[in-house]
């Protein structure tokens, strides 16, 4: 099911709570293959929590000084992206699939995503550079194409200290370009829900 919310908003973090989405599912999938880290167990417990009172954990909201710039820097950044590509971008909302959901930057026509990037100059340089996205959003892309259903998400990297026609950095990827990824999420989700009934098995019996 998607919602049409605003980011951020009290509705939209409602509606996260309990849930897997495209910003915690790095923290399951690293170390794929191997036990899970603390950063994963402690997100079982926060959702462990969530779902057992029905209410987010009022104590797990985080900003850095990249998160703020990146919630300033949107919407110059949507708006070249639409200039360049000549194309409107609807809000992204979120999508609800019951245990798991994700937040997407916005909708692009029927079938695409995308997710924007703001990034200071050498972030954005080395993405121009390698012609890639950086390894900490291996995970967030596929997880937001799975959750969303749609075609193909593209990466918008955007740095507004660079020469007015470089500030905007895309790569595009489709479904079909992620179903080993689909397929290792799958897996490791399975593995992970495991530990979050553990966990409310525990609280219940205390």
């Amino acid at each position: 099911m998607w919602h049409d919310v605003e980011q951020n908003t009290d509705e939209w973090l409602d509606l996260r709570a309990g849930k897997v989405t495209g910003s915690s599912i790095g923290k399951i999938m690293a170390n794929y293959g191997k036990a899970f880290g603390d950063p994963a167990k402690s997100l079982a417990a926060v959702i462990a929590v969530e779902q057992l009172t029905g209410k987010r954990v009022q104590s797990c909201g985080y900003s850095n000084s990249d998160m703020d710039r990146g919630h300033e820097q949107e919407p110059a950044a949507r708006m070249l992206y639409e200039e360049t590509f000549f194309t409107d971008v609807d809000n992204g909302g979120f999508y609800d699939n019951g245990d798991t959901g994700s937040s997407p930057d916005g909708r692009v026509n029927d079938n695409g995503l995308i997710e924007i990037k703001s990034a200071i100059v050498s972030i954005h340089y080395e993405r121009i550079r390698k012609n890639n996205y950086d390894s900490q959003y291996r995970w967030q892309l596929p997880f937001n194409l799975r959750e969303s259903g749609r075609e193909w998400i593209d990466f918008v990297s955007y740095c507004e200290d660079f020469p007015e026609d470089k500030r905007l950095f895309v790569i595009r990827k489709t479904k079909d370009q992620f179903a080993e990824e689909f397929r290792m999420i799958e897996s490791r989700l399975e593995e992970f829900w495991l530990i979050v009934d553990d966990i409310k098995k525990t609280i219940r019996a205390m």
